[in-house]
């Protein structure tokens, strides 16, 4: 009863009842307006009549489009007003002003060696899509660990940690009161003693339901630099879409750490949630961590105008010798911001260039068109590809939606797995033994289009290897789904299916 009564009154609950009742108030004053008014009903049409053409020129997805175009189409008076107020994100000028400035300063970094030599013609196109879309470049003269589980992620993590002798900087999507989140506070507090910038940052809404409001401030009471990314209000506002889903680690500016593991006790399987937590992450060694860097800095100036300068944190400034080389690393960034989205074209280019074999972990799969088709077209020209997914979910209605993928996928010649040892959290992309990305980026709306993202893009490295090794490993815990079993689904489920994947782009 303690714990219902607790949730009944935390943050979380009330900031959406508030929610709730403003949108509820909005659409009651404007459906008002319209009953009996002749004149007020036709200029709300000619606003919806608007927002129709205006959606069906703007350069977007199809997938996003169309559910917009319905709603307008079944609320022709109300459905321009409501896409207004809740299908389009509108950045604050003073939001487009920091970014601008951001994004000049990080093209006038200086770097000591740009000539990256590719002998690959796909590789160095690959590389020169990331690049130009985010200004960040690959490196040699750098080293990487596949961390195959959470409990691995943290034992090297904590490692690092306490050995750090200049700065530490963290920027986690979730963070959760827990034994992991206490030992990583256990030496981050004793850094800032003596006299270490450590700084932490984290999604407001990844923490609502697991954080006290003020966590921040307690943090802060020890020394460390905390900042809450993208407050979230009890107000109507689509900003609440764009969340800093990105988890970076960097350690006196050559050690970094990235993919899809949060601080959290579910991720190194302290607690069990859904079964057995399979999620990975990669430990990056050298030259490549400055992009990790200038990303978490990207974030927090843009979230507090601090007056860092990147080029105060690259890796050579506190590492001396010189770093061992293991092929080509290029950590890149997602962001709303720009328009671009990065992270779908990356793997897209995967894809499409794929000729042997493409390996995938996801979470989710709610693909729009594109990556379906991409997908389908790869089976079909004779590259094998498999997607591991999970068996458990972690939310029904998601799981759902990713389950109304397999049918066209797996009638394409693609091969689908659910973990079913537990939840499958890794996001791991593998192709032709030449290139892989671990990172953060779901295969969903939310990753490839709402969220600040990140990954690493590996070319011509040994450590594709134990990406690969760990993948086909996973596959022998895993059930291959067929159309046979997905014929069995009843009509009903068929059709709450489908329901819920036309929303999905919106959910």
């Amino acid at each position: 009863m303690r714990k219902f009564t607790s949730f009944l009154f935390s943050r979380l609950v009330v900031t959406i009842i508030a929610i709730t009742i403003q949108c509820s108030m909005i659409l009651g004053i404007l459906f008002s307006f319209t009953i009996g008014f002749e004149t007020i009903n036709t200029f709300f049409i000619l606003l919806s009549l608007a927002m129709f053409f205006f959606i069906m020129n703007k350069y977007e997805s199809p997938s996003f489009k169309l559910p917009w175009l319905v709603i307008i189409g079944l609320f022709p008076i109300l459905g321009g007003v409501i896409y207004i107020l809740f299908g389009h994100v509108y950045f604050s000028k003073k939001q487009l002003r920091i970014s601008k400035k951001i994004n000049e300063e990080i093209a006038q970094i200086k770097y000591e060696d740009k000539n990256i030599v590719f002998n690959d013609k796909m590789l160095k196109s690959q590389s020169l899509y990331i690049e130009n879309s985010t200004k960040l470049i690959p490196y040699q003269n750098t080293t990487a660990k596949f961390l195959s589980v959470g409990e691995i992620y943290h034992a090297s993590l904590l490692e690092d940690l306490k050995n750090a002798k200049h700065f530490i900087f963290m920027e986690y999507f979730i963070i959760d009161q827990g034994y992991m989140l206490d030992s990583i506070l256990e030496v981050l507090k004793q850094k800032a003693k003596e006299g270490l910038d450590v700084r932490l940052m984290y999604d407001d809404l990844g923490t609502i339901r697991l954080l006290p409001n003020n966590f921040h401030k307690t943090i802060q009471s020890y020394g460390i630099k905390c900042i809450v990314f993208n407050r979230f209000t009890p107000s109507v506002s689509l900003l609440h879409n764009n969340r800093d889903h990105r988890k970076i680690t960097v350690i006196d500016g050559y050690i970094g750490y990235t993919g899809g593991i949060n601080i959290g006790d579910e991720y190194i399987n302290a607690i069990n949630k859904f079964g057995h937590w399979k999620d990975s992450g990669i430990r990056l060694y050298g030259e490549a961590v400055r992009s990790l860097t200038i990303m978490f800095l990207e974030l927090w100036k843009f979230t507090c105008e601090s007056n860092d300068d990147f080029n105060d944190f690259y890796p050579r400034k506190y590492h001396k010798q010189e770093f061992e080389t293991d092929g080509i690393f290029q950590p890149y960034g997602d962001t709303p911001l720009d328009h671009e989205h990065v992270g779908e074209y990356v793997y897209l280019n995967m894809i499409n260039q794929a000729t042997d074999y493409i390996y995938i972990n996801s979470p989710y799969l709610i693909v729009d068109f594109n990556l379906m088709e991409a997908l389908r077209s790869a089976a079909k020209r004779g590259v094998d590809v498999n997607i591991c997914t999970p068996g458990n979910a972690d939310k029904w209605y998601v799981h759902i939606i990713t389950q109304s993928h397999y049918e066209p996928l797996i009638t394409a010649g693609v091969k689908i797995y659910e973990y079913t040892n537990g939840f499958m959290h890794s996001k791991t992309f593998i192709c032709d033994d030449k290139v892989a990305v671990v990172g953060t980026i779901n295969l969903d709306y939310r990753s490839l289009i709402h969220h600040f993202e990140c990954g690493c893009w590996i070319a011509n490295s040994s450590v594709i290897t134990d990406i690969k090794n760990d993948y086909l490993e996973t596959l022998k815990i895993c059930e291959l789904q067929t159309l046979k079993k997905l014929s069995k689904v009843t009509v009903f489920k068929r059709l709450i299916r489908s329901i819920i994947r036309f929303f999905s782009p919106l959910l």
